[in-house]
């Protein structure tokens, strides 16, 4: 790999031996893709997809002891995905037991976030692109990130230029300034592989789409035609909070970290076709594809007719729009079914940052007054619990619903449930 002096110096141990291998690390890394060069870092803020203080992770809180102890500490502010536990979010004693054993090292792991360099107590969120937040990076910016959700609508919606890394990979590009060049960071490796045609008679709900693609093109990236016609051309907050679904669900149900969606996303507006590799094969979603992939879904209930007894939205996490929006659909529905408060205890999960501005509407008092819980958790972690892999809990997010036992149901489909009760 060619080093520019900078690089050669911190692989030679100019700044100690910590940073040395830190750049010996990011080399082996950069060769084991054939990478020619390493390339600095612009984006601002970097991202850690590690904010859980889980007892198998020791290795971890001793390197990051190691780390701040040599003053190897990054060389940006950054966010980190969400914590894993909220007293408000129902849970029984003996979950709760388990949940504190789990996470016991949770409160030493972020005193060493803090001297790390995490941007404010507010910035533990896998949306950290959004605006309340702030991470977010300008088109063109080179980010050391891991956090799926988060790479692939930095690559798609905003133009940046991020692998899908490791979560010790990503800290080590940040501590250096610079990451390998290969896969998405080069023109090539942002060619589209795939032509996905959308041919539905309704618009497609996000996260059963980018499941269908996900799962289709694997860690190819799509060009997406035809979703314009129900999102429109511009990236408004309402077409940038259906991209942050449908990418997610890309990016879990598959391995996407870039996708281009036709006269909407950044370089398919500048480029168009040119995108497409030639001989890319056509995948075309109607209708009946999407319930073709829907019915696909495993349930691993073990009483699959079981009540629910959670229901969890917003993974990843919910932007204020979809909070607001939200609120209303679920006023209306209690008001269809004659009832005053939902009849599944339901955690609406969003950014702490979100959340603060949240409060400040109306909307809040109209939310808590369902019997909604507003939360800052990831619902990952508290379905981690191996007590909470036993619930029948259901979600609208095909990230949940793959990760865990969670059962996926469409958007409408919650709302009933939630609100009418489960017959």
């Amino acid at each position: 790999m060619i080093l520019t002096k900078e690089q050669q110096d911190l692989l030679d141990g100019e700044k100690g031996e910590t940073m040395a291998k830190v750049m010996r690390t990011l080399i082996m890394y950069g060769e084991t893709f054939h990478a020619e060069k390493m390339v600095p870092i612009t984006g601002e803020y970097g991202h850690t997809v590690i904010s859980f203080g889980i007892g198998v992770l020791e290795p971890v809180y001793q390197l990051y002891d190691k780390l701040l102890s040599d003053r190897a500490v990054s060389r940006q502010k950054f966010s980190a995905d969400p914590r894993p536990l909220d007293k408000n979010v129902p849970s029984s004693f003996l979950q709760d037991l388990v949940f504190r054993f789990m996470y016991s090292r949770q409160k030493p792991y972020e005193e060493q976030l803090r001297r790390l360099g995490i941007m404010n107590d507010d910035a533990y969120t896998c949306a950290c692109y959004l605006p309340e937040v702030g991470n977010i990076p300008k088109r063109g910016d080179i980010l050391s990130w891991a956090e799926s959700s988060a790479v692939v609508y930095a690559n798609s919606v905003l133009g940046a230029r991020c692998n899908r890394n490791s979560g010790i990979i990503e800290l080590m590009g940040s501590l250096a300034g610079f990451v390998p060049e290969f896969g998405l960071l080069t023109d090539e490796g942002r060619k589209a592989d795939w032509v996905v045609e959308i041919r539905t008679k309704k618009k497609p709900e996000a996260q059963l789409l980018g499941s269908a693609v996900g799962m289709k093109v694997l860690e190819k990236v799509p060009y997406i035609k035809g979703l314009d016609r129900w999102i429109g051309t511009e990236l408004n907050g309402e077409a940038c909070a259906y991209l942050k679904d449908f990418g997610a669900a890309t990016a879990s149900n598959g391995s996407v970290g870039l996708y281009h969606i036709e006269h909407l996303t950044p370089e398919a507006v500048d480029y168009g076709e040119k995108l497409i590799r030639e001989g890319a094969p056509v995948y075309v979603i109607d209708d009946a594809e999407l319930e073709r992939v829907k019915k696909s879904y495993p349930c691993i209930w073990k009483d699959l007719d079981a009540r629910p007894k959670l229901c969890f939205m917003g993974c990843p996490h919910m932007t204020l729009q979809q909070l607001e929006d939200w609120t209303v659909r679920v006023e209306e529905g209690l008001k269809a079914a004659g009832n005053s408060r939902v009849t599944i205890p339901t955690v609406f999960t969003s950014a702490p940052a979100v959340i603060r501005e949240f409060e400040k509407t109306e909307y809040a008092a109209r939310l808590k007054a369902t019997g909604i819980v507003l939360s800052y958790i990831c619902p990952l972690m508290y379905m981690n619990n191996p007590l909470s892999k036993k619930m029948p809990v259901i979600t609208s997010s095909n990230k949940l619903r793959t990760y865990t036992s969670a059962r996926f149901y469409l958007d409408d489909e919650i709302l009933k449930m939630i609100t009418g009760g489960v017959k």
